[in-house]
């Protein structure tokens, strides 16, 4: 019963990572307008007549995300069901339930405020920031949830010190990338000239600073690989995994630049981001094994 639930949650982590890469598939080709600002019915439709592909694009991930809804509700029965009470995997799957949920009020009132294809209200801009943070933290509850189910007899999940600065700075790091992400929506695909709209320009103005903040952060991953290393295997493996992901992340956003953002290129982006952070809390947690972390020593 504990190995079918610990597939499942894999399974459920892995169709997370596909509905967020979907959804960065509909903010890269302007396609959040495809239903109208009607949520949760499409142009006011169940189900829409003759659609635009806008609208199949956005439907399509309203479709998927309903899809993660209910895997979300079996999640959380499969781990009351499954573990007991006190369960580290009940409260892994909990939070994971909450953020889906916040995750879909967030997608609403996008949609709804008509912060979606190429709208440049800096107000976007905002919401675009705590969209990227929840869905951070939607994958570290999910991977926990799937990490812990397989080892239920591990404690509190209390990073290091060397691993916390590294999951913040990644997350600060993400939220600048997604709206990085936005200037090159608006701009490149969207038409809009920066010297003709000041919110776009400054959104694009980050370009400057976004790999300047990634070069620091890389630091912080490499704090985290070498604290690792006295860990133990999998802690370590885990590090590693995540600096080498950092590295390559960071050749693909000068490529990204480079390209002047193709769609394909937004979505390997973020496709990376998101093994990044899956691999730095699962480092994390494999860390905190056995005990908490000083400095990078156990004590």
């Amino acid at each position: 019963m504990t190995s079918r639930f610990t597939r499942y949650a894999w399974t459920f982590l892995a169709a997370t990572v596909a509905v967020i890469l979907w959804g960065g598939y509909v903010r890269a080709t302007g396609s959040g307008a495809g239903c109208g600002a009607h949520w949760p019915l499409c142009n006011g439709e169940v189900v829409p007549r003759v659609p635009a592909l806008a609208t199949l694009i956005e439907f399509g991930h309203r479709v998927s995300s309903g899809v993660l809804g209910l895997m979300t509700i079996a999640l959380v029965v499969g781990a009351f069901r499954t573990f007991p009470r006190g369960s580290g995997v009940r409260r892994a799957a909990v939070a994971t339930g909450v953020l889906v949920i916040i995750e879909a009020a967030i997608g609403a009132g996008l949609v709804l405020f008509e912060y979606v294809a190429f709208d440049p209200r800096i107000a976007r801009a905002y919401w675009m920031g705590a969209h990227l943070a929840n869905t951070f933290l939607l994958l570290a509850a999910a991977t926990l949830t799937a990490w812990r189910a397989g080892r239920p007899e591990a404690g509190p999940f209390r990073p290091g010190p060397a691993a916390a600065v590294a999951l913040v700075a990644t997350l600060v790091l993400g939220v600048s990338g997604a709206i990085t992400a936005l200037g090159d929506t608006l701009t490149v695909h969207g038409g809009l000239d920066p010297a003709q709209n000041a919110v776009v320009g400054a959104l694009v103005g980050l370009r400057l600073y976004h790999p300047i903040l990634a070069g620091l952060v890389l630091l912080t991953v490499a704090w985290n690989a070498d604290a690792a290393r006295r860990a133990g295997a999998e802690a370590r493996r885990f590090a590693v995994a995540a600096l080498a992901l950092f590295v390559l992340q960071m050749g693909v956003g000068f490529l990204n630049v480079a390209l002047h953002a193709p769609v394909w290129l937004q979505i390997v982006h973020l496709f990376v981001n998101d093994l990044i952070w899956i691999a730095l809390v699962l480092s994390a947690a494999a860390g905190a094994v056995g005990g908490q972390w000083t400095g990078g020593s156990r004590q």
